[in-house]
Order: C-alpha cells, then structure tokens, then sequence
C-alpha cells in the first residue's frame, strides 16, 4: 500500500467551492400582530429570541412594522429551533450546564 488515502482525490477550497453562487436570500418568518391584526414577514434581524429556565420564560419578540406596538409571544422547542437556526439574535437567561 504505497499509495496515500487522498490519492486522486482533489483538494477544493473555500473559494472555488462557493465560486458559482451569486447571493444568498435571507431567511425571512412570517410573523402576525395581535393588535392590528397585520400578518408581514420579518428577517433575523428584527426579531429576538430570549431563552429562559422555563417554556414561560422563553419567548421571541419583535416590534410590528405597520403599528408600531411590541410583540411578545411564547416559543416552544420548535420555534426555538426554527429562530436559531435562521440567525436570530438569543439572549440565554439560565445556565446551560
């Protein structure tokens, strides 16, 4: 077995690896305001995932773009996922040890 475990296999780098894409879309969510009743999505940016010791201490929030009133509503172990894996900003309220 003269031959190395990588033989015939060709190196690819970062760059060629991304070379063809252009841009990538921004994950967006749609979101709905309980007090103006307006549905809209929303990026990563304007929403915040606070996560705490309990599911009633764990919420995402943001401010409705047509009305202006902040929006607090609670997130399970799904939305949870769904949000940190979008790219929204999380702010831990407890201890993960």
């Amino acid at each position: 077995m003269s031959e190395s475990a990588t033989s015939g296999v060709r190196e690819v780098t970062v760059a060629s690896a991304f070379a063809g894409m252009r841009s990538v879309s921004p994950v967006v969510f749609k979101a709905g305001c309980p007090d103006c009743r307006g549905c809209f999505e929303l990026t990563a940016s304007a929403l915040r995932l606070v996560i705490g010791a309990t599911s009633r201490t764990t919420f995402y929030s943001f401010t409705c773009p047509e009305c202006g009133v902040s929006v607090r509503k609670p997130a399970g172990e799904r939305i949870v996922e769904l949000l940190t894996g979008g790219g929204v900003s999380t702010l831990r309220l407890h201890s993960t040890l």
